[in-house]
């Protein structure tokens, strides 16, 4: 038994799925891998930056450390939130430190079979590809697999 047999074993585990931390972005279906993601908050206030690209929302204090708020909507190139709608944050660990993602709606941590795993479809807008590494055929949906070092890397350059 190798190092990571063991490892999923004791977490009860297979070797033949994965975990990811879902959310909603319009129709759309997200996951990060769960390791990944270090909570997930109701909307919290930010502090605008002057400035600052129009997918950083602004910065929020949590628990006393400053986290960059980027907008997912617009960081895949959707429609802004109406007025009064308001995300959600999904805090991942990069490793400059935490940043949240604003999602439209969290959703479940799902296992997922590794044998329903597809690379990202080339017809995806460009957008969306970029960030994409991959897919899930799911029973009646779509989980689109989020690269969350892909977003934070593409969101510094911005």
């Amino acid at each position: 038994m190798t190092i990571h047999q063991k490892a999923g074993a004791a977490n009860g585990l297979s070797n033949h799925t994965r975990q990811y931390s879902t959310f909603y972005i319009e129709d759309q279906f997200f996951g990060i891998e769960v390791l990944k993601v270090q909570e997930v908050l109701r909307y919290l206030e930010m502090t605008p930056v002057p400035m600052a690209p129009e997918v950083i929302k602004g910065l929020i204090n949590l628990r006393g450390q400053i986290v960059t708020a980027v907008d997912m909507r617009c960081r895949l190139g959707l429609e802004a939130r109406r007025n009064g709608e308001l995300p959600m944050n999904m805090i991942v660990r990069s490793e400059d430190g935490a940043v949240s993602l604003l999602v439209d709606e969290i959703g479940d941590v799902v296992e997922v079979p590794t044998a329903s795993y597809e690379h990202a479809p080339d017809n995806m807008p460009r957008e969306q590809r970029e960030m994409i590494e991959g897919v899930y055929k799911l029973d009646g949906r779509l989980l689109l697999v989020l690269n969350a070092e892909s977003v934070l890397q593409t969101q510094a350059s911005i």
